[in-house]
């Protein structure tokens, strides 16, 4: 219960933000102008301002873009990892902010986090050291499908 209170503070503080729902700790909200959809998390060990985020937006043609928020800002030319299961995917970074580097990547980890129970993305970060976010997936698949659901044409 105090997983659902701290996303909904979290994250459906902006004016325009409603919340969907939330399942095991990932949730649903949308935006409404533009049309904004996307499901979210935060990292098992809380308190570090990581989440990582599942956004559909359909003014752009955008469906399930993986895009993650990270505890650290990562070393320049140095990519974080994310891996899910036994898949390892190479993410394009900037500072704290990480994401799939095209479409079809984007759609390889949704797909992998449909079947698994965690994922984490790791790097390096500006000041030399290793660091981890990881994330429970239980819930993220009804959340991602409801974002995208609630991103549909009314």
């Amino acid at each position: 219960m105090i997983v659902v209170a701290l996303l909904v503070a979290l994250f459906a503080g902006a004016p325009d933000r409603q919340a969907i729902g939330v399942w095991h700790g990932w949730g649903a909200f949308r935006e409404s102008s533009p049309a904004r959809c996307f499901a979210l998390a935060t990292p098992v060990r809380r308190g570090t301002g990581a989440f990582a985020s599942v956004a559909t937006r359909p003014d752009r043609g955008i469906r399930n873009q993986v895009a993650l928020h990270l505890s650290r800002p990562v070393r320049d030319g140095l990519a974080p990892t994310l891996s899910i299961d036994e898949r390892r995917f190479t993410l394009t970074a900037q500072g704290d902010n990480a994401w799939a580097p095209d479409a079809r990547t984007d759609a390889a980890i949704v797909a992998a986090m449909r079947s698994a129970r965690s994922m984490s993305v790791s790097g390096v970060s500006t000041t030399g050291r290793p660091f981890a976010d990881t994330y429970a997936l239980p819930g993220a698949a009804s959340a991602i499908d409801a974002a995208a659901l609630a991103c549909l044409p009314r």
